[in-house]
């Protein structure tokens, strides 16, 4: 893969210059991580919120460069679509069974309106078809979880701002 830098987007209540995986607090989409999306509406949604959740009088949009120049150095999972390989796993990893080893996963981000499905799904209220015919027509955004310190060394911090 080319050598080329992107901008990438965490949406926080604080200023994040070292990204750092966390332990796993709740159930997440690819797991234990750390999460950004390429798109900054997202993000900034995302700080929002956290600030409201957390009481804090600030939300913070931190950019990032992100080299895509990773190639075969990084275990690489790439979600296109909100599909049967996404569906399945995002549901293990909220579900907390075991799932493959990767170093980043790239992949559309459940939201309000999937998170219903998804828990449909878990239930058994859905077939999997059923689940997936009612996701993929959603216009869902993008995140990427950095799931190893490996796949943090291709981020660079490239400032914040106070929303």
């Amino acid at each position: 893969m080319k050598n080329m830098k992107i901008f990438l987007y965490h949406g926080s209540n604080a200023e994040v210059r070292q990204p750092e995986i966390l332990p796993r607090l709740r159930a997440l989409d690819f797991g234990a991580g750390f999460y950004l999306t390429s798109d900054q509406e997202q993000a900034i949604r995302w700080a929002r919120l956290v600030a409201r959740r957390r009481g804090t009088a600030q939300a913070i949009l931190n950019r990032y460069l992100f080299n895509t120049a990773y190639n075969s150095r990084l275990r690489v999972k790439h979600f296109h679509e909100a599909g049967e390989d996404w569906l399945e796993f995002v549901v293990a990893n909220r579900c907390a069974l075991p799932v493959a080893a990767y170093d980043l996963i790239v992949g559309p981000v459940a939201n309000d309106a999937t998170l219903p499905v998804i828990d449909d799904y878990i239930d058994g209220r859905y077939t999997r078809e059923e689940a997936i015919r009612r996701l993929l027509p959603q216009r869902l955004t993008d995140q990427y979880a950095f799931l190893t310190p490996a796949a943090l060394a291709f981020l660079e911090f490239d400032g914040s701002e106070i929303l």
